[in-house]
Formats: C-alpha cells, structure tokens, sequence
C-alpha cells in the first residue's frame, strides 16, 4: 500500500488511519506506459482493508498527461493544488483548486497539465481498483477518443446545462448572514441543489451523489465549528475522511487518533466513529461514502439502541 499506514484495525470493525508517504508514490499500473508525468499515492484501499473505496491523491507534473480511457466503475475527484486540464465526454476543462469533477461509468476521461507548476486532487473510485494479478481489467484505452485537451476552459459555474463539474471551498462560520448581505431580487440562484446540511455546530456540503448522478459513491466536504460534535456511530457502508485544514481528535474503532492537514482514515461497514471539536480552531474535510447509502436506516447511534435496551429490555445487557 502506497502510504504510512498508521493502525488499521479490525476488533471494533475494519478501520484504518493513514499519514502521507510520497515516496510510496507510483504510476498506477493500468496507465504504466501510456501516461507522461502522472503518479499516484494511494490512501485507503485493498490494503488498507476497504473493499469500496479506493482514495489517493494523483500527481501531474509540468507537462504531464493521462490519456483518454473509460472506467468500469464511478470516479470523483477534487483539486488540491495546481491547474488540470480535464476532458469529460464530450466536453473540456480548465480546473483549478476546489473544482471537483464526477466522472460516471464508462465515460471518456483524460488529463493534462499545460502550466509550469504540479497539479495535484484528491481522487476515488469504487468499486476498488482491480490488481494485476486478478487477471481483469477495469481501465480501458479507446483508440477513436477524441482529444479534446487543447480547448479545455474554466467551466462556466452558471451554466445550467453544467452537471459533472462544480466548485466549492468551504463555509464560512457566517455564511448564513453572508448570504442575505445582496440585494433580495436577482440574488444568484439557490435552491436544494445548492442547500447545506448543518446541525450541531457541523456543515455538510454534497459535491457528488444521486443528484449528479452517481450511484456508487459520494463525494463532500465537512466542516466543524469550534464545539461542533458527531456523537459515536457506524453506517453499512465504508467512509473515508481527507483532513484539508485544522486539527482535531476523532474517534474511530474506539480508539481517539489526531488528525492533521493531508491526514487520511477508513470508517469501514459497523466501525464506530465520532468527533467533538473541543479544542483549536475550525476543521474542514473531504468525506467519501461507498456504495451511496441507502434512503433509510444509514445510520446506527449505539447510545439509542442502549436506551432502548434499558428502558424496553428488562435493562439487561447481554453480550
């Protein structure tokens, strides 16, 4: 596994905690010979213990590029740093730092890097990458993909007709009065497909899920005001968690772990997890969820389900 893999647990449920080891990084095998400047450092996978997700950061350097080629499975993405060009069916481009991208199956995808400087995302896929010695592929090459990279341009985030691409960086502690600072008529447009899901001193903005189109993963960002906390839960599916800014404690197989910025974790299937901001400042981070959970019943509160044994079941513990 590409990484500094710091624990990974199985006792409280599959959970693994992962610190950055670029000198793990490599050409993922699939592109080995085809691709100019592109590496990759893998987070959370199959060796991680994930059988979902597979979360990495790649790599572009100046003049760089990943040729055209389709995936037999979903891909979203983040840019950290950089600029990428990117071409996404049948359209090109320009992405910059907090853009983020859905690439559905089967979809042509390609990138290139045309400025002076590396460019950097956060990227994952489900289901995992198949390896070499499975015998399989789940990456191919079409030879009649058009190269459409030289036209690539920033999106135009106004664009009603724009689906697989966006941008966003965050909120801010105030973004609640921020937003009724313009005047009321011809305010830029808002609605469901731009609501923030806040509670408990927590903000949650979706990137990639049903409503871009996606079936198999989920892609969001968190951030967590001073004194904001997710009490102990587990989900039936995998979450992995990319810490972009501030540190916290988090809770996670019922061990606490510090996280810091580039930080990378695996919440997998009945792994118990929790956060409460208590100390320092604001945290933010990238969340991933694999398979897209279901409409009901994707969470499980342990301390309800004790509730409900003390008050329903004779108040009896068993084993």
């Amino acid at each position: 596994m590409g990484n500094h893999l710091v624990e990974r647990t199985a006792a409280h449920g599959p959970s693994a905690v992962v610190r950055q080891d670029w000198t793990a990084a490599a050409t993922p095998w699939q592109f080995t010979g085809r691709s100019e400047g592109f590496d990759r450092l893998d987070l959370i996978g199959a060796g991680t213990g994930s059988v979902h997700t597979d979360l990495g950061i790649g790599r572009l350097e100046p003049g760089g590029r990943v040729p055209a080629h389709v995936r037999a499975g979903e891909q979203a993405l983040y840019v950290l740093d950089g600029e990428m060009a990117v071409q996404l069916e049948e359209n090109a481009y320009l992405l910059r730092p907090g853009d983020f991208a859905f690439i559905p199956q089967g979809a042509v995808f390609a990138c290139a890097n045309r400025s002076s400087t590396e460019a950097r995302w956060l990227d994952v896929s489900s289901p995992v990458s198949l390896q070499p010695e499975s015998g399989r592929r789940d990456t191919f090459f079409p030879t009649a993909a058009p190269d459409l990279l030289s036209r690539a341009a920033p999106p135009d985030l106004g664009d009603p007709t724009l689906r697989l691409v966006g941008h966003y960086e965050g909120t801010d502690p105030d973004h609640l009065a921020e937003a009724v600072k313009s005047p009321a008529r011809g305010r830029e447009s808002a609605g469901m497909y731009s609501a923030l899901l806040t509670y408990s001193g927590i903000s949650v903005k979706m990137l990639v899920d049903r409503n871009r189109g996606a079936h198999l993963l989920t892609l969001f960002m968190v951030d967590y005001e001073v004194g904001g906390a997710a009490q102990s839960h587990d989900h039936p599916f995998e979450e992995g968690y990319f810490f972009l800014s501030g540190e916290t404690d988090f809770e996670l197989g019922g061990q606490v772990h510090h996280f810091r910025p580039g930080d990378a974790a695996l919440a997998g299937v009945g792994t118990t997890h929790a956060c409460y901001n208590t100390e320092g400042g604001r945290v933010r981070w990238l969340e991933t969820q694999a398979p897209v959970p279901p409409q009901l019943h994707s969470y499980r509160w342990p301390s309800d389900w004790d509730r409900f044994e003390a008050g329903y079941c004779g108040g009896e513990r068993r084993a």
